[in-house]
């Protein structure tokens, strides 16, 4: 990331803790409580996407009330390794308790995503190694955010870090293909991160869930391919968009 998308960032932080947000929509077909709105700061105002904990649906494999953190965590990964595809996010209270609250991303409306998730991009292939990372259980083509700068950027983690291997996304075009010296980097630099700041990464998910990242990163790391799709679940999400 460069200084100008570091202060982008911080500002977008800034922002997102000490604003004032206000609700101005909802978006009716997601399972769980997404609520669209602003946030108001110093005369200057941010869209931003909420997601309070309380409107979380109950998962059979997911503890309840536990996704909120998971975005979060799955931002603090993406913004302290440089992958920079999470928009930023926070966790603040909000007129619905507390939650999750992202930044809200414009998006390059001339991209039909529909041919796009399946291009061999190199922002996407960043995708797919973060989303390994981080085993997402529901990568759609829908969760891809490809902003008007040309940055991708992409959204819905809250079902991540599963101790089991989950990994579920359309974005399969790089199975088994070498990882480039770059991707080996990258999954070292997210190993340094968890393991300096286990403790406050424990806020958020449990041990068992911080252990399981790392021993995923690292077999990743010793096969040095991207990942390959599961024989024994569905490696692609229903719906797929």
């Amino acid at each position: 990331m460069n200084e100008l998308e570091d202060s982008w960032v911080e500002k977008s932080i800034a922002h997102l803790i000490s604003g004032e947000l206000e609700i101005t929509g909802r978006l009716v077909d997601a399972s769980n409580a997404t609520l669209f709105g602003v946030m108001h700061h110093e005369g200057s105002t941010l869209e931003v996407i909420y997601k309070p904990i309380a409107g979380e649906r109950p998962l059979w494999d997911f503890p309840d009330g536990t996704l909120a953190d998971r975005e979060y965590v799955a931002f603090l990964l993406s913004d302290k390794t440089g992958m920079d595809l999470v928009p930023p996010t926070i966790l603040r209270e909000g007129p619905a308790g507390l939650g999750m609250v992202q930044r809200w991303i414009d998006v390059d409306e001339s991209i039909d995503l529909g041919s796009y998730f399946a291009q061999d991009r190199q922002e996407l292939r960043r995708l797919a190694l973060f989303d390994a990372i981080i085993n997402n259980t529901d990568r759609k083509i829908g969760h891809l955010l490809p902003d008007q700068r040309g940055h991708l950027f992409a959204c819905d983690h809250g079902v991540t870090f599963h101790t089991e291997n989950k990994l579920r996304t359309v974005l399969w075009q790089w199975a088994g293909d070498a990882l480039t010296e770059e991707e080996i980097g990258t999954l070292d630099q997210t190993l340094t991160f968890i393991d300096v700041n286990t403790a406050s990464l424990s806020v958020h998910l449990t041990n068992e869930e911080i252990e399981a990242t790392c021993i995923r990163i690292s077999k990743l790391r010793s096969d040095g391919i991207m990942p390959l799709p599961s024989e024994d679940w569905p490696a692609i999400p229903w719906p797929a968009y």
